[in-house]
């Protein structure tokens, strides 16, 4: 059995959880799972550990704590947002908000490529494409090729290692663009609440749980959800 699970932020206003949560969360899992990432092998009860964006809170504040309990994460991130480094202080970075990250990424509020470099080369995170500008892909006129392709390149080249899972912005795709993206990547993951057997996915998909918000650090793992989460599977797996 795989769960995999989404987050984005670590103590902030939204699309978040804060840092007891998320430690008491990640102690859980350290005692009862074991985490894992993208290709490695599953075991009875394998936890995939996904944040989306790579906002810079990431870097300050989760990465810590995937070091101190020895877990993995998937950092799914767009490539529009690479920078080399920040010369501001983790405060002032980290005081945006959601809503202001993107217009302001060339002040720090995402993870710089020095930071990303640093994680990956510590074995605790593997570094995914979120498309190249975060963008929904089933928006008319969208470029495929930048969004799908492009972004692959532009990570590897910045960052010296394979990128060969591919995360889908706002969870938006259809067919043809699954198709695309299946051409270039090993792994896909969207929003979905669903358990699957392995990173094969369920109809090359992985389907992610929310964990943002949580209002203990157990309640995704309680018998009632995950009953609900392995009967969605099923049925996608079913009925598509």
């Amino acid at each position: 059995m795989l769960i995999n699970i989404m987050y984005h932020h670590a103590n902030k206003e939204v699309f978040s959880n804060s840092v007891e949560m998320l430690e008491a969360h990640f102690a859980y899992i350290k005692a009862h799972f074991t985490c894992v990432l993208p290709g490695e092998n599953i075991t009875q009860t394998s936890v995939c550990l996904t944040f989306d964006d790579g906002y810079c809170d990431f870097y300050f504040l989760v990465y810590p704590l995937l070091k101190k309990y020895q877990l993995k994460a998937l950092l799914a991130f767009s490539s529009a947002y690479l920078i080399p480094n920040s010369s501001l202080l983790a405060e002032e970075r980290m005081a945006f908000s959601h809503q202001e990250a993107h217009a302001n990424y060339k002040k720090g509020t995402f993870c710089t490529i020095e930071e990303m470099k640093e994680m990956i080369a510590s074995g605790h995170v593997m570094v995914a494409s979120h498309a190249h500008s975060h963008t929904n892909l089933c928006l008319p006129n969208t470029d495929m090729e930048l969004e799908i392709k492009t972004s692959k390149k532009l990570l590897e080249e910045a960052l010296g290692v394979e990128v060969s899972s591919f995360v889908f912005p706002f969870g938006k795709y259809n067919a043809a663009i699954l198709e695309e993206t299946q051409k270039h990547y090993r792994f896909i993951f969207r929003i979905g609440n669903a358990l699957q057997s392995d990173f094969s996915g369920i109809r090359g998909l992985n389907y992610r749980i929310n964990g943002d918000g949580m209002q203990t650090p157990h309640a995704l793992f309680c018998l009632k959800n995950l009953t609900l989460f392995w009967l969605k599977g099923f049925f996608k797996k079913v009925l598509g």
